[in-house]
């Protein structure tokens, strides 16, 4: 070995011995019953100081985590703790900082367990329907073109742009996934991403894909994901992978709907940016609007990204709310985490873990960012997944390590497992033997009770975490279709609106405030100079 290679292993050694060292003297702290009562009193007294904030929302801001039911939070919570040096455990998310927290129930008007299609349209259009089908009423059957018609639902997007809110989305995954098209589209089918999609019966009928939509149905300031090859005509080369012919453009109408949004955005200060290097050059004190497709299709995980190629979640949500809150009237902003879900489905449970905590990365921007008193943060998940927290692990355990306790068959299993899924394996009517794997590695698929080729969605409710104006009417179990119409009274824009009735959002109360006071100062100014002035004229 190298002496450089020793000193490294020698360093190593020694940031791994001062961990213990300082979690074994965080233990001896919580041994004494004082340290648990202390906690809980400070944590009482905030309680008890909490003041209702009953401004109005002049921005809101929704940060979905796709498929992040309560096990993955708690996990993503523990990891990014032992990424920190720290148990884990004990770890707070920003999300966790939230002032309130309510459950969701996910189920769509079909399922029990649902799809991000239906529960898109739940917590964005504030109607439940069915699985499959995006923006519509479950009067609509899922791959039935002519069933969408006057059955369509618009979404909070739509409405804060009704207002004269500038409105914007984020996503890893492409920007017509069925999240951020939940936002614009109407569809029944969410997977007609492209016109080439589409069966001839639905192109006959009148049904349009889902990019051309995201172009043409709602005036969106800032679109950022992946999804180009949904908007060049079929055979159009990528400009990151030109010798990919995987990669080229799919449409078949001919249409080229990027060179269609920059012509629609004529006498504004419009970016079309593909790659991190233009996307850094945007300037959002002069940008109008945005449009960033990083990839093809999804974004890279957030463990192969590299970042001199595509940015963070992180730096699309700074760059997005630094143009939205050019707008006076305020905005409305969708971030989503999706490729969370997408890691679950392949059991690989560090590619999702690691999603949630850059996505929780991205929450703590923005709240630095905006300001608690006038800006309604909700973050919430579409549906959950059968991941599960299990086998008594020790404190501190890796979460992405095994359980001290074997099973039945005398062999290890992993703190992580999924109920179904590709990591179902047997041979010889034998579990494998995981003692010499090592289950920490970013590779690694978590095993499963039964064999799918893709793991399932989980039923199970989802948390709601809630930080700003109207934030306290997150305060129980709701129907995922409640989520819109709370942030829609918080910013008042859709439906109820009367309580908006001569009331003022934070800002402009503060300036009428200080206004009143300047008023009445310069009056009683004027009237102690007049009367003064009479009495010396005396």
């Amino acid at each position: 070995m190298s002496w450089l290679g020793f000193k490294d292993m020698a360093i190593s050694r020694l940031i791994k011995w001062c961990c213990i060292i300082f979690f074994a003297a965080a233990l001896k702290e919580e041994e004494n019953p004082n340290y648990w009562r202390s906690q809980a009193q400070n944590t009482l007294q905030n309680a008890l100081a909490m003041q209702l904030n009953t401004n109005v929302a002049k921005n809101v801001l929704l940060f979905l985590g796709d498929g992040m039911g309560i096990p993955t939070v708690t996990a993503a919570r523990i990891l990014k703790g032992q990424l920190s040096g720290q148990s884990g455990e004990e770890t707070m998310l920003a999300m966790d900082t939230f002032s309130h927290v309510a459950l969701s129930k996910t189920y769509s008007v079909d399922l029990q367990v649902s799809d991000s299609a239906s529960t898109g349209t739940a917590y964005l259009c504030g109607v439940k329907t069915n699985s499959g089908t995006i923006g519509i009423s479950a009067a609509a059957r899922n791959g039935v073109c002519k069933s969408q018609f006057g059955n369509e639902v618009t979404s909070i997007l739509n409405w804060a742009k009704d207002e004269g809110k500038s409105v914007g989305i984020v996503t890893t995954t492409r920007v017509q996934h069925a999240t951020p098209a939940s936002t614009y589209a109407h569809t029944v089918n969410r997977k007609w991403y492209a016109d080439s999609d589409l069966t001839s019966a639905a192109k006959k009928e009148g049904c349009q894909d889902v990019a051309y939509q995201m172009v043409h149905n709602v005036d969106i300031d800032v679109i950022m994901g992946g999804g180009r090859i949904y908007m060049t005509p079929k055979g159009t080369p990528d400009p990151e992978y030109p010798t990919s012919s995987k990669q080229n453009g799919v449409r078949g109408d001919g249409l080229n709907l990027i060179t269609e949004w920059q012509k629609m955005k004529t006498g504004k200060v419009a970016h079309y940016v593909w790659n991190k290097a233009d996307f850094d050059a945007v300037d959002p004190n002069t940008t109008d609007y945005l449009l960033a497709l990083f990839e093809p299709k999804d974004m890279k995980y957030e463990l192969d990204r590299d970042p001199n190629n595509e940015p963070s979640i992180t730096e699309m949500t700074e760059k997005a709310i630094q143009i939205l809150q050019k707008n006076p009237k305020g905005f409305f902003l969708l971030v989503e985490g999706g490729r969370i879900d997408m890691a679950h489905h392949d059991s690989r449970a560090a590619y999702s873990l690691y999603e949630a905590v850059a996505m929780d990365m991205a929450i703590t921007r923005a709240q630095e960012m905006v300001s608690e008193e006038d800006s309604l943060i909700v973050v919430t998940a579409d549906h959950s997944h059968t991941l599960s927290i299990n086998g008594y692990p020790f404190r501190g355990n890796s979460i992405l390590g095994k359980s001290p306790i074997f099973g039945l068959d005398f062999l290890p299993y992993t703190t992580l497992l999924y109920g179904n899924g590709p990591g179902f394996k047997v041979t010889d009517n034998s579990r494998p033997d995981i003692r010499d794997i090592d289950t920490g590695s970013h590779t690694y698929i978590q095993q499963s009770a039964v064999p799918t080729s893709s793991e399932t969605h989980g039923g199970e409710d989802v948390a709601i975490f809630a930080s700003g104006p109207m934030s306290h009417l997150f305060h129980g179990v709701h129907e995922q279709n409640y989520i819109a119409h709370v942030m829609a009274y918080a910013a008042c824009i859709g439906e109820n609106q009367e309580h908006c009735r001569g009331r003022a959002s934070f800002q402009e109360s503060r300036a009428t405030e200080n206004g009143a006071v300047c008023c009445t100062y310069n009056l009683l100014l004027a009237l102690f100079i007049f009367v003064t002035g009479e009495f010396f004229v005396q």
